[in-house]
């Protein structure tokens, strides 16, 4: 019996719950490091004197770190392995966060978060492609929505360390920075004993390592001893990266494309300008952070939903019906006048957004091979970041004028244009072995 189909026959064990917890770390401190720079930028904007253009070009470092993470991840993964790109994308980011930290201008500021987003970069885009390959259709888009749920506990921690630190002294903000490296150094120490993916060590000729991983998994989950008779497997040619635009993944590669950077875009605009749009709508500091905390935690509730509706409505049909949630959301932050109106819909948005990401990211391993899984993922996530790196600064220049009307109705755009794309275009891999052929309606 084949690596692909002997994971096809696990159930869920005690092993893909540690996964889940070791994965899912790692995405909670890529929320943690994204969310924390929305709440130094109103303190650097007063402390640094910059305009609100300069302002953006810090919200956009680190997003520009993460597309060059992304890219690189995936050409990484696919040559070298998986997990030798989680653990030395983590590394660079706590470097990054740590430089971060310790800046004293603009300029050192901006190199540091780039090279933090580059580790993070790295880590966001390899993690869902790596975990999902250990486990079966039956489960893997639960599972795997799941693990990007814990980019909600980032987000709050990074809302909570801005309400507590940032206001509290002149350097709060280098405090809460240095807080979201720290702890990385140990999630490192726990990944250390953590497996290659053994799809890929079969695909590289490696099947004697991979039947000793899988074996592990079905020792611990009970598995009769019959399962363990698998047949080796020769290296095979790593795939040329035009493969992604063969005829037969040509219409999920371009997909991909728009279904992750109009998201991106409309996610990042939010998350980073949040704080600083409240405070310019004449709320204090505090109260503003206060708030913020409170659509951060909406995060939570919108993974959980996608968890369940990946599995029900299939992921294409998910993704879809999350973005269009959120563009009815964001009409209503558009409108409205009184703060208690911008955090009902600011909490709805956040939801929906976040469902959004729980689907794409359970979603994307699946479109593309295995030979092929690292780079269709990290090029997909580098696309998606020019939204990241654009947003910030065009948010910048866009609500002077615009104003608040202005800045929701282009996030009802785009996200109403993804929902389109991934419903015309999207093809369906529910309860599909992730080699086996697309189905498009």
């Amino acid at each position: 019996m084949s690596i692909a189909r002997r994971i096809e026959h696990l159930p869920f064990t005690p092993f893909h719950r540690r996964l889940l917890i070791l994965g899912g770390c790692g995405y909670m401190f890529d929320g943690l490091d994204s969310a924390i720079v929305a709440f130094t930028l109103p303190v650097l904007k007063t402390q640094w004197h910059l305009s609100g253009p300069s302002l953006g070009l810090l919200g956009s470092a680190t997003y520009l770190g993460y597309g060059m993470g992304s890219l690189l991840a995936g050409w990484w993964a696919d040559r070298s392995g998986r997990k030798s790109v989680m653990m030395s994308a983590l590394a660079l980011y706590a470097i990054g966060s740590l430089l971060s930290a310790m800046s004293s201008s603009f300029s050192s500021f901006f190199s540091a978060r780039l090279l933090a987003g580059l580790g993070a970069g790295a880590e966001a885009t390899i993690i869902a492609p790596y975990l999902s390959e250990f486990v079966s259709s039956r489960y893997r888009g639960a599972f795997t929505a799941s693990l990007t749920g814990f980019y909600s506990f980032g987000y709050v921690a990074a809302a909570i360390l801005g309400f507590m630190l940032v206001p509290s002294s002149p350097d709060g903000w280098r405090w809460a920075l240095m807080a979201t490296a720290l702890p990385v150094l140990m999630l490192l120490w726990w990944r250390r004993t953590l497996p290659e993916s053994p799809r890929w060590l079969d695909q590289r000729g490696r099947t004697h390592e991979a039947c000793h991983i899988v074996g592990l998994i079905e020792q611990s989950a009970g598995l009769a001893p019959g399962l363990t008779t698998t047949s080796h497997s020769e290296p095979q040619a790593i795939r040329p990266l035009k493969d992604l635009f063969a005829p037969d993944l040509r219409r999920s590669t371009l997909m991909s494309w728009v279904m992750w950077l109009t998201i991106t875009f409309c996610f990042y605009a939010f998350f980073t300008w949040i704080p600083t749009l409240m405070i310019e709508r004449g709320m204090t500091v505090t109260r503003s952070f206060a708030y913020a905390i409170s659509i951060y935690a909406a995060q939570l509730p919108g993974y959980l939903a996608s968890a369940y509706c990946t599995e029900r409505l299939g992921r294409r049909t998910a993704v879809a019906t999350f973005m269009i949630a959120g563009g009815i959301s964001a009409i209503g932050m558009a409108a409205s006048q009184t703060p208690a109106q911008v955090l009902v819909f600011g909490i709805l948005l956040s939801m929906f957004m976040n469902g959004t990401y729980g689907g794409i990211y359970a979603y994307t391993p699946e479109l593309f091979p295995t030979a092929l899984r690292g780079r269709g993922m990290g090029l997909a996530s580098a696309i998606a970041r020019l939204g990241a790196i654009s947003s910030p600064v065009l948010i910048g220049w866009i609500y002077p004028a615009a104003g608040f009307p202005g800045i929701f109705g282009l996030t009802t755009c785009l996200l109403l244009l993804g929902a389109s794309v991934t419903l015309l275009f999207g093809p369906k891999t529910e309860k599909r072995p992730l080699d086996q052929e697309q189905a498009f309606p």
